[in-house]
């Protein structure tokens, strides 16, 4: 959906977004769009998106504020973005984003003619365009979303083939997302091994082409869905696309492992326990290093599963919405639940049972998530401290459980 919205605002003229989404991030997305210049109308359950481009009026004194809420993919997409304006933008955020590294434009934006300042290295970020494309090597080590704010930029203003070469870039599939949604709205990059992407001239400025865009089911939110049916009865989940490019699509291989019965379909997902019950899960080893997202599901499902579960990857969650390596195993403790972290993976001691306790989401959607799916099949009540964090990303998520027979209150 974000990714959708910054094509949108990119492309001239009208675009129309089916199945949008209402989460937080969303909303971010489409009043950055709306700062950026992009007018916006819902009907009838469609988002219409009307753009000249972004900020049609250059030369304007007036100071353009963006703010991308609590988002890591929003400020790391739409920076380069509104760096294509020769205006000076200032971009915020709240919450945990304040406190995430945005040193990566610190380095690497100067080197496309824009200038940046920022608070050693953190928000707020004040820059001056226009960016232009040029050959440039950056260090994907940190977040894939740093480069798909680059290709966004590129994509939309190359004049000429420029190349970008990656060095160390984790959570591939997420750029394959992005690659997706740009080759959709009709840009044209080449992906040379994830080693250097090649991006075409763009052949669209200054035409107006009407697109139709439909946002994909969400395979984050979803995977907590299916660790629910794994873990505490038979769903089925519909509107998932079997052939995503989305990185959290592997969690269907971890459900595979772990024992449960699961029977994918193109229409939808069917999940239940196995045959002899929760108890007859078992451990398994996922290296999470290209999807750190799954890491909270990945938890609870491991919580049920007789052994020790491995998950590698580790290292990518200290810089999320809190540092979800420690908050899980702080979190899943008061649940009853070791989790041993070494290097870079995790070790969850599982099946031993989970009890009701208090915990709290740090205000980390996922964190929330992961600890109400645990608390379906919990020896008592759990009770999860700052709740709301879901509406980052899935604010119909309570509402959907307690739809499955979960008791919410």
């Amino acid at each position: 959906m974000q990714r959708a919205c910054a094509a949108a605002l990119l492309n001239v003229g009208e675009t129309v977004i089916h199945n949008p989404g209402t989460s937080n991030d969303d909303q971010a997305a489409i009043k950055m769009i709306q700062d950026l210049g992009a007018t916006i109308e819902f009907k009838e359950d469609n988002l219409i998106v009307s753009s000249k481009g972004l900020i049609a009026n250059a030369d304007s004194s007036a100071k353009i504020e963006v703010n991308c809420g609590e988002s890591g993919l929003g400020i790391r997409m739409f920076t380069p973005i509104a760096a294509l304006s020769s205006q000076q933008i200032t971009i915020n955020g709240k919450g945990s984003l304040l406190t995430r590294p945005m040193d990566f434009f610190d380095e690497v934006l100067p080197k496309l003619s824009v200038s940046i300042t920022s608070s050693q290295g953190k928000l707020p970020l004040v820059i001056k365009g226009p960016l232009i494309p040029s050959n440039i090597t950056v260090d994907g080590s940190l977040s894939s979303q740093f480069l798909t704010g680059l290709l966004f930029a590129f994509a939309a203003s190359a004049t000429e083939e420029v190349t970008i070469t990656v060095i160390d870039l984790k959570s591939k599939p997420y750029i394959d997302l992005s690659l997706t949604v740009l080759n959709d709205f009709g840009y044209t990059i080449t992906n040379n091994n994830y080693e250097s992407f090649t991006v075409k001239p763009n052949q669209k400025l200054n035409t107006s082409k009407a697109i139709d865009y439909t946002v994909e089911g969400d395979w984050s939110g979803a995977s907590f869905l299916l660790v629910a049916g794994a873990i505490a009865g038979d769903i089925t989940v519909k509107g998932l696309d079997i052939n995503s490019t989305q990185a959290d699509k592997a969690i269907l291989q971890a459900l595979i492992d772990s024992g449960s019965r699961i029977s994918i379909q193109n229409s939808q997902i069917e999940i239940a326990t196995p045959l002899l019950g929760v108890n007859a899960l078992k451990a398994f080893h996922f290296d999470a290093t290209d999807c750190p997202d799954l890491f909270p599901p990945l938890v609870a499902l491991a919580a049920y599963c007789n052994g020790k579960t491995v998950i590698e990857g580790v290292s990518r969650l200290a810089h999320k919405e809190s540092n979800r390596g420690l908050t899980l195993q702080d979190e899943f403790g008061k649940l009853g639940v070791e989790i041993v972290l070494q290097d870079d993976i995790m070790i969850v001691h599982g099946g031993n049972g989970l009890n009701g306790a208090v915990v709290h989401s740090h205000h980390d959607h996922r964190i929330a998530m992961a600890c109400a799916v645990a608390a379906l099949k919990a020896k008592g009540n759990v009770v999860i401290e700052e709740a709301e964090a879901i509406n980052k990303s899935y604010p119909d998520f309570y509402k959907h459980i307690e739809k499955l027979g979960a008791l919410v209150s």
